[in-house]
């Protein structure tokens, strides 16, 4: 056994060292060879890449809205009733609708079941004001809940307590943003900040999300880092409560539910009414129990809010998950339709390879025949041509790699599309190529082991 392995090793050597020269006597031809190995490959790492870029972006925008999560956002402006009333020739009179307001939070816990949590909010334009330093930000009153479903944690100090929420205390919890601005060297915690009219105690600091701007134009979020979290109580008694009755609220509520500014004509008043926001909340999470009742929740709560308020539709639900689940399907098709065009392309280079070598056993008909004739056995000829395919085709590879992988950076520094090179995309797309290269080179192989030593020597 041993033996044999001797001469099995030296007889292979040998035959790789002619394959090895013959591949190099003609450079070109093997270059043009293996273009189709190279583009194809590169194809697969390029593909694989934007693929797994664009997944990875996907799990980060539905780890920003959350899981499970149903967004429930108020509509100030009906202008849907506007189109109704041009194309009826006629003016309804509006009816009146409450808004969303806290009442509808308790009214959805106590009627729909499966649900984890609810996170009502109230979000407000406001400036922070700090030692002469002045910066837009926002005010959002938030539950508990809030971070839970968000998944937000703290960075120093901690979150509201039980008292703090009950009373409307004047405490804050800072984004990491609004730290690094106005206490870039000290620790905020325990000191005031000047939040719109009202002087608040800091409390907390988020750790910083990192929110990309696609995600912020995709999702329609916000930069959370440069927001100033609040109890909700907290905002309703220090800042504003759109639900108190007020003689502005009256006013604006009879016209709303007699129609007077249609019959007036008056379209100041008009104009007004569309644009004051009377929903108490701004926005409401519910985080629901089990996906497949996303949907169906999400029905459910639309009849209900919809009744109580009074049929009057100036609200929208969202299943941001959903949206973005849809958004990956789309970006699995087209992956799937990179994927068959780089295999088709890798399939085209192995034809290619094919091809040319068997044009090369008809032109080195009697380089074949004198082997043959001076003693090397058919299986010396077939392991000849499958080392100068399969270096052809791991050649092809190898440069398809090199290519594939500048292609990914290219595309994500030109497009501005996230990319992400996996070593499992590297190697699938290597070792693809290598088994083309032998698969396709058996033939030509054969053929050229098949040739008889005598007719070949005489071949002109």
């Amino acid at each position: 056994m041993a033996f044999r392995l001797r001469i099995f090793t030296p007889r292979l050597l040998a035959n790789l060292y002619i394959a090895i020269d013959a591949v190099i006597a003609n450079k070109v031809r093997s270059l043009l060879t293996a273009l189709g190995i190279i583009f194809g490959v590169a194809a697969v790492i390029a593909m694989l890449a934007i693929g797994n870029g664009a997944q990875q972006e996907i799990l980060n925008q539905i780890k920003l809205v959350g899981v499970n999560n149903i967004v429930i956002k108020p509509i100030i402006e009906q202008k849907e009733e506007k189109l109704n009333e041009q194309a009826s020739g006629k003016k309804d009179k509006k009816k009146f609708s409450p808004g969303l307001t806290i009442r509808d939070v308790s009214n959805i816990k106590a009627t729909i079941p499966g649900l984890m949590r609810c996170s009502p909010e109230i979000i407000l334009n406001t400036n922070v004001i700090r030692n002469g330093i002045r910066r837009s930000a926002k005010l959002v009153g938030v539950e508990p809940s809030y971070f839970e479903i968000y998944d937000f944690q703290l960075a120093e100090g901690q979150m509201f307590s039980g008292e703090q929420i009950k009373l409307g205390a004047p405490v804050c919890i800072i984004g990491s943003a609004v730290k690094s601005r106005f206490f870039p060297t000290e620790n905020p915690v325990g000191k005031g900040i000047k939040v719109g009219p009202h002087w608040l105690t800091i409390v907390g600091v988020m750790r910083e999300r990192l929110v990309s701007q696609a995600s912020i134009s995709k999702l329609g979020i916000r930069d959370f880092n440069m927001d100033v979290y609040a109890p909700l109580q907290s905002v309703l008694v220090r800042y504003e409560n759109r639900d108190l009755i007020t003689g502005e609220a009256l006013r604006l509520a009879a016209m709303r539910s007699r129609g007077n500014i249609f019959m007036s004509g008056n379209n100041n008043d008009e104009s007004e009414l569309d644009k004051k926001n009377y929903h108490q909340l701004d926005r409401l999470v519910i985080q629901v129990e089990e996906t497949s009742k996303m949907q169906s929740t999400a029905e459910i709560l639309a009849r209900l809010l919809s009744r109580k308020h009074y049929e009057v539709v100036d609200f929208e639900i969202e299943i941001p998950e959903l949206l973005l689940k849809q958004q990956q399907r789309t970006n699995d098709i087209f992956n799937y339709v990179l994927g068959a065009i780089a295999g088709i392309s890798l399939l085209v280079g192995g034809i290619g390879i094919m091809n040319i070598m068997l044009a090369s056993v008809l032109e080195r008909i009697k380089e074949i025949g004198l082997r043959l004739s001076i003693g090397a056995q058919k299986s010396d000829v077939i392991q000849q041509f499958l080392f100068e395919a399969v270096m052809i085709s791991v050649s092809g590879g190898v440069i398809g790699v090199i290519l594939g992988i500048s292609m990914a950076f290219v595309v994500s520094a030109v497009a501005d599309i996230p990319t992400i090179i996996s070593f499992a995309s590297i190697v699938l797309s290597f070792g693809v190529a290598a088994t083309v290269g032998l698969i396709f080179g058996i033939a030509p192989a054969r053929r050229a082991a098949n040739q008889d030593p005598i007719a070949s020597l005489r071949y002109e």
